[in-house]
């Protein structure tokens, strides 16, 4: 068998396998990549191991050890709760207000899952106690913590721009985010709308209760918050390099007893990494074998230059419904950019590339996926969870045809 073919029936296996189980694909992907590349393909295992992204692994480590610090020192959880409060008690508020609270927060760096772990709670207590429609709820806290999932200083974000960098598309920082920002708002602002958020603004506080006033921020908060406040003007303004700048932030915290470390390591996403970094290895070995060339053909043989926006976004969502975005379906697809884009005359790269990470990230309020299940287990009536759960699914799967036509109008 070819080595190409064989190369990407290993992508695929690993596309599957993340579809129907529970095991990490990041190590299946790295010991497929071992069979082929060295079983098949008598590559030596140096040359394998040079695909694991050691940049990407540190950068994605320095990010999350200094947020997983701001989230056990109550840091996150003192933005939410001042968040909230702004509303003063307007029932039509708070779906807006945890949209973009979520996307803040997302978007200053802890990432679309780790917000929603931290959001979802407290979003659907507050609609169960407003009689806020749980789904209602659901679409806006979800689709606000996706909304900044792309940002440069979020974990997809740096894995989304790492491989865009790397297939000679740099410099998309701001549009990747923007485009994912804008169609995650969109969205949400049709769902409050049509899901019962226009009816809230007639029961003005109804049903409604303040909290108490949340307790003063701590020294370590303040020194968390103003680290947080420099690794974002470090990060825009001098460039610095995020991980390394996380590092250093992380460092400070710890060094003042401003959060635990050993807390802070538990807490981070270490399947979130390997993962991202498994499948890298295998990916790595699709470019060396042409692997990639002969997935951007099959894709080109179902698309037009006018038509292919819609069909990247189409076929990565429903992938994505099922699989990791970030992990397994972004990685896998986006290297196939410059060489679809040159089979279909060149000239969309950036607009393809776009779609996919749109398209993606739209289905991503899915029960099937991390942000919806935490609304979803957030619930306290086993009732409600029910219907929560088939009404996100049906959101969910049809987030793929609206992430296809936003695609082909938004990057026409």
């Amino acid at each position: 068998m070819n080595l190409a073919w064989l190369s990407l029936g290993a992508l695929v296996a690993a596309l599957v396998t993340s579809c129907l189980s529970r095991l990490n694909v990041g190590v299946l992907a790295i010991s497929l990549a071992w069979l082929v590349g060295a079983y098949w393909g008598g590559m030596p295992v140096k040359q394998l191991a040079a695909g694991f992204p050691s940049e990407l692994f540190l950068t994605l480590a320095g990010v999350t050890l200094f947020f997983s610090q701001a989230q056990t020192n109550g840091t996150l959880d003192q933005l939410v709760v001042r968040g909230v409060r702004l509303c003063r008690g307007r029932i039509a508020l708070l779906p807006v207000m945890f949209f973009l609270l979520a996307a803040l927060v997302a978007s200053a760096g802890p990432g679309n899952i780790a917000t929603a772990a931290l959001l979802a709670p407290p979003a659907m207590a507050a609609a169960s106690r407003s009689r806020i429609p749980p789904f209602l709820m659901a679409i806006m806290v979800g689709n606000g913590a996706n909304s900044g999932a792309l940002s440069p200083l979020a974990p997809t974000g740096i894995i989304v721009n790492g491989i865009m960098d790397r297939i000679g598309l740099p410099g998309a920082q701001l549009d990747t985010w923007t485009a994912n920002l804008l169609a995650h708002a969109s969205v949400a602002l049709a769902g409050y709308a049509a899901f019962g958020g226009l009816k809230l603004a007639r029961h003005g506080k109804a049903g409604f209760q303040e909290d108490s006033p949340p307790a003063p921020l701590t020294k370590g908060q303040w020194i968390t918050l103003i680290l947080m406040a420099a690794l974002l003007a470090a990060v825009l303004f001098a460039r610095a390099n995020i991980g390394m700048a996380a590092f250093t932030a992380a460092a400070i915290l710890s060094f003042a007893g401003a959060a635990s470390e050993r807390e802070a390591i538990q807490a981070m996403p270490w399947n979130t990494l390997l993962m991202v970094s498994g499948v890298t290895v295998l990916i790595a070995l699709l470019e060396k074998t042409q692997g990639i060339d002969l997935f951007a053909n099959l894709l080109a043989k179902i698309s037009t230059r006018e038509s292919v926006t819609a069909v990247v976004a189409f076929v990565t969502g429903l992938v994505s419904a099922y699989s990791s975005t970030s992990g397994v379906v972004l990685p896998a697809f986006l290297p196939t950019v410059p060489a679809l884009a040159d089979q279909l005359g060149g000239g969309r790269a950036y607009a393809i590339a776009g779609a996919m990470n749109v398209g993606g990230h739209l289905v991503d309020v899915s029960p099937l996926s991390t942000i919806g299940a935490l609304c979803v287990a957030s619930v306290a009536s086993q009732e409600e969870s029910r219907k929560l759960f088939h009404q996100l699914l049906a959101w969910g799967l049809s987030m793929t045809a609206i992430g296809a036509i936003f695609c082909y109008l938004y990057f026409r």
